[in-house]
């Protein structure tokens, strides 16, 4: 039996998913939406969820325990003015899993992980602002 055996290891050290969790997390923060495989999903759903419920507070202990899981400030900084915002009258379920398919090269169970109400135009914004910042550098 295995009963409280924690979390999914997911071959990798302590140190790898500690890093795994931080770098997903951001992406799905800036993003909105990221795609991922099911138990990464599944895993990353309750670590998430508990920055959106520091972001609520909005404090500056909770400012701090929160930029010490993300790695860049921005995401930080989104998490607070946008998320935080966005979800202060909801009491937690700020984020849904879709399962969308397997993956053509192993099969892998894929997953799409996405906040409820999430605002559509944050997918590739980053993307799309960096280009334009390059186009307009060259000419």
């Amino acid at each position: 039996m295995r009963h409280a055996r924690g979390y999914r290891r997911l071959n990798r050290t302590h140190e790898h998913r500690k890093a795994l969790w931080a770098n997903m997390a951001g992406s799905l923060i800036e993003h909105e939406q990221i795609k991922t495989t099911l138990p990464k999903a599944k895993e990353l759903r309750p670590i998430v969820e508990k920055l959106v419920t520091l972001a609520k507070r909005g404090d500056l202990h909770a400012r701090r325990q929160a930029a010490s899981q993300l790695k860049q400030d921005k995401h930080t900084a989104k998490l607070f003015d946008v998320l935080g915002e966005r979800y202060k009258d909801r009491q937690g379920g700020y984020v849904r899993i879709l399962k969308a398919g397997f993956r053509y090269g192993d099969m892998a169970p894929m997953a799409i992980i996405e906040f409820v109400d999430r605002d559509v135009d944050a997918k590739g914004a980053g993307d799309r602002a960096r280009t334009a910042v390059e186009e307009a550098a060259e000419d």
